[in-house]
């Protein structure tokens, strides 16, 4: 199949390395239930397909597909189509329609030496390909965690001529352990936590972004109420007691048949804690993902200095961190959470965006500056 999408020719044989390491890696430790590794050709053929899809709108909307790539024998009970189609961008527009709801992906296999769509399926093995359109020209290629809830792990980012590849190994941020410390909070969930599979942070910085309304979110030290004199008083929506429904979610044993269950229970908790942030103002929660207060006003304490600069990065391979003006990177929202880091600097704070980008702002003592890091490239 002949491709006129050049970054799909660029990128395929990194993607396939990508794939075949982390498939590998998974076998020597004893998994058994992976995906099929895909080649360059294959990782190509689909992303030229899936992206000239993108601009072609059905009924007046434009596509939003997910294809994963997958035999029919390994998708569980999947949805089969009695004849295989063709993997066109007409066949892709045509059934884009049907597959528009999350976690539902058309299924791409090689049929008689062709890449054809068998059907569509919610179930997909480890380290399966995934490649969803997020919007016209914008694509993400992704796999399915071994262990976790919720995201999948985002391998690379294609928005037109633009290729984003994922910092896996973190070589985008400074070597200052206090700031890795704050941000793996972030990034990395907690392999010693009762949940080794989940990250609380994520879960939310995910669910702020969907509801488009843009937020702030302030993650303040369970133990001291320093934070207090960067908020102004009376805080409105405050919080008496605490709201701790997702602090003891994440503290319960979970037996293997109660885990669907309980993994209901935490999107509904993380979704309300996120739903706040829609609010004016700022929503606080503590280390604990106790919730505080929301629609807090920042301030900045008496005899403080104002925040006039910060460094900023992306977790993409080759990014180069730079250090910008409050004008800048973002609006109010942004410089308001940069001056609570700058004055709290035990605290995170999450600041979503209307149109799409999504910061965490933390304090680097190696740069002695606030630290903005960009990763909406994670959330896609």
């Amino acid at each position: 199949m002949r491709t006129t999408y050049p970054p799909a020719n660029i990128i395929a044989p990194t993607v396939a390395q990508h794939f075949r390491r982390h498939i590998a890696e998974a076998r020597q430790q004893g998994e058994t239930e992976l995906a099929p590794q895909p080649d360059a050709a294959t990782i190509e053929a689909i992303i030229d397909a899936t992206f000239w899809a993108s601009f072609r709108p059905e009924e007046g909307r434009f596509p939003k597909i997910s294809l994963a790539y997958l035999s029919p024998e390994q998708a569980g009970q999947p949805l089969l189509l009695a004849r295989p189609l063709p993997l066109t961008t007409g066949v892709l527009t045509k059934l884009a329609p049907a597959v528009e709801r999350p976690e539902i992906h058309l299924g791409v296999w090689s049929i008689d030496n062709e890449l054809q769509v068998w059907g569509a399926t919610k179930r997909i093995p480890s380290f399966c390909f995934v490649l969803e359109d997020i919007e016209p020209g914008l694509l993400v290629i992704k796999h399915r965690r071994i262990e976790g809830f919720g995201k999948y792990a985002n391998v690379v980012v294609l928005k037109g001529e633009q290729i984003k590849v994922i910092d896996e190994k973190g070589t985008s941020l400074p070597d200052c352990p206090a700031l890795l410390k704050s941000l793996l909070a972030f990034t990395s969930s907690d392999p010693d936590g009762k949940h080794p599979g989940m990250n609380v942070l994520v879960q939310l910085a995910a669910s702020m972004r969907a509801h488009g309304h843009g937020g702030a979110l302030l993650v303040v030290p369970t133990e001291s109420d320093a934070w207090r004199s960067s908020i102004a008083q009376p805080i409105l929506y405050s919080t008496a007691p605490s709201f701790a429904t997702l602090t003891e979610l994440m503290r319960q044993e979970v037996e293997e048949e109660d885990e669907r269950q309980w993994e209901a229970a935490v999107r509904r908790s993380v979704d309300t804690i996120a739903g706040l942030t829609a609010v004016d103002g700022a929503t606080i929660i503590t280390d604990q993902y106790e919730l505080l207060a929301f629609g807090a006003k920042i301030r900045r304490p008496a005899g403080s200095l104002p925040v006039d600069h910060w460094v900023i990065t992306e977790p993409i391979v080759g990014n180069q961190s730079t250090v910008v003006q409050p004008t800048e990177h973002g609006g109010t929202r942004h410089l308001s959470a940069a001056q609570f880091v700058f004055d709290q600097r035990d605290a995170l704070a999450l600041v979503a965006s209307q149109d799409g980008r999504f910061t965490i702002f933390a304090w680097s003592p190696c740069e002695d500056m606030v630290h903005a890091h960009r990763v909406d490239v994670l959330l896609m």
